[in-house]
């Protein structure tokens, strides 16, 4: 019996739901993680599918799935259109997408949400090769370091997913890679931290750098933008008429 790779299994897989959802010819709907796709190991998270209002019922399922979420969608697809998972887990992370029916039909699935667990690991540390105040137009480099041999590092600004690099150099009995940032303007302004992970498991990451804030020069975060006012010298007198007369008269006297 011969076995059938799990990358073509899953690919089948995805493009056999693909063409049934499509069969219904309704819009895809939209899936969201609240408060975010990135979830510390352990804690709470819940998948929102938003489809239109006239729609009677939800799948919510990791991508390449075969198998329902649970036994309730074994029997009817959910009534409503949030999955909540209690605790975030290594098993829990990966792809997910959603549909919705309508009319006995079933909508195309949504884009893929890629759903992370983050402090699997020891976390990384994050640096920037040249300060962290750059001129506008600048290149900036920041180093990610890991002490474990990582092959995955991601970089994040504002707690949103930007970057990741699987390229990497061995330094001091570990492993870093370099994110450049070029041309720096004021949208790199912000709070950076980095990740990493394995290439086995891009889901899985490891505790978050300690944060580090970039700051641009010209910009109202950095410090240069916080010059002390120069003062304002009071306008000059200027007397009305009527006074002026007054004054012409007490010089006669």
């Amino acid at each position: 019996m011969s076995v059938v790779p799990p990358s073509l299994l899953c690919r089948g897989l995805c493009l056999s739901q693909s063409m049934w959802a499509q069969k219904g010819n309704l819009p895809p709907p939209r899936i969201t993680a609240l408060p975010g796709s990135i979830v510390p190991r352990k804690s709470h998270v819940t998948l929102l599918c938003q489809g239109p209002k006239q729609a009677e019922g939800y799948k919510i399922s990791k991508v390449g799935n075969p198998e329902p979420m649970d036994k309730e969608e074994q029997i009817t697809p959910r009534k409503t259109n949030t999955l909540s998972i209690a605790e975030m887990t290594t098993d829990k992370s990966g792809l997910y997408h959603s549909s919705y029916q309508r009319g006995g039909r079933w909508s195309q699935f949504s884009d893929p949400l890629q759903l992370v667990m983050t402090g699997a690991y020891e976390k990384p540390s994050l640096s920037s090769l040249a300060g962290t105040v750059a001129a506008p137009g600048e290149n900036v480099k920041l180093q990610c370091f890991s002490k474990i041999n990582h092959d995955v590092f991601i970089l994040t600004k504002d707690g949103n997913h930007i970057t990741q690099n699987q390229s990497s150099a061995p330094q001091d009995r570990g492993r870093q890679t370099i994110f450049l940032l070029s041309p720096v303007s004021s949208t790199q302004v912000g709070t950076y931290r980095c990740y990493v992970a394995f290439h086995k498991n891009p889901y899985v990451w490891s505790q978050p750098s300690d944060p580090l804030q970039l700051q641009v020069e010209g910009t109202t975060d950095s410090p240069s933008s916080t010059q002390p006012r120069r003062s304002t010298a009071p306008a000059a007198w200027h007397p009305s008429l009527e006074t002026q007369v007054h004054l012409s008269l007490a010089a006669l006297l």
